[in-house]
């Protein structure tokens, strides 16, 4: 059976030291950081999401113990420090959910919202700024929005773009490289610029894609050019 990666060891706990991020052999005049994100948490009877590195170390880590959609998520490394958390708004006529620094609850640093305007069926949500945080610009954007992220989801193919329509991150199927099997959704690819938009920051997104349009979501179609 083919392994997502090898590096991890979930008993380690908060001894470990988390790796710095690894670079792909193609991507070696680039700074782009190519992660593998598996829809499972090494925890047992766990439901989260568990992030290597292009050389299979644990980088990111999410440990959730009830499944379904939940007001408040925790992004940690590989150490089970915590990251960024994430609580969906209580009072909102749409999805929309609050990033903070750590497990912090005041001055969030974004908020993204559901798009839930039909007539623009490629856009899955939109990423506003509330302070100087983890965008790569802090020039002025019309309605604060950093980041538009489009595609689909349960396709496993997205792309987030910047103010100035850059594509920063994408989401792609994950496939064996020397038999070219595919492992299914729940492991998949996610390319980072970490330039334009911070791994973690990319992750939340991630995060919040699935909590909109996981498996619990009921449409399944959305554009996809993948």
């Amino acid at each position: 059976m083919t392994k997502v990666y090898p590096n991890a060891n979930p008993s380690s706990g908060n001894s470990a030291v988390a790796p710095k991020l690894a670079f792909p052999a193609d991507h070696a005049n680039s700074s782009t950081v190519v992660l593998t994100v598996w829809k499972k948490s090494l925890l047992f009877n766990c439901d989260g999401f568990t992030v290597f590195d292009n050389q299979g170390n644990l980088v990111f880590r999410v440990d959730n113990y009830n499944a379904g959609t939940k007001a408040e998520i925790v992004l940690m490394d590989a150490s089970g420090n915590s990251l960024l958390t994430i609580r969906r708004k209580r009072i909102s006529l749409a999805d929309s959910w609050l990033v903070f620094e750590g497990e912090t609850a005041i001055n969030p640093l974004f908020s993204v919202k559901k798009n839930v305007n039909l007539l623009n069926t490629k856009s899955l949500a939109q990423v506003s700024e509330h302070r100087k945080g983890l965008s790569s610009t802090s020039s002025p954007k019309k309605n604060n929005v950093v980041y538009e992220i489009e595609g689909s989801y349960t396709q496993r193919c997205c792309a987030v773009y910047d103010h100035k329509r850059r594509p920063v991150a994408q989401i792609k199927r994950k496939e064996e490289a020397v038999r070219g099997v595919a492992f299914g959704i729940d492991v998949f690819r996610l390319i980072v610029q970490p330039e334009e938009i911070q791994p973690s920051m990319a992750m939340v997104l991630v995060i919040l894609l699935d909590q909109m349009f996981g498996s619990h979501y009921s449409i399944t179609k959305r554009f996809s050019t993948c």
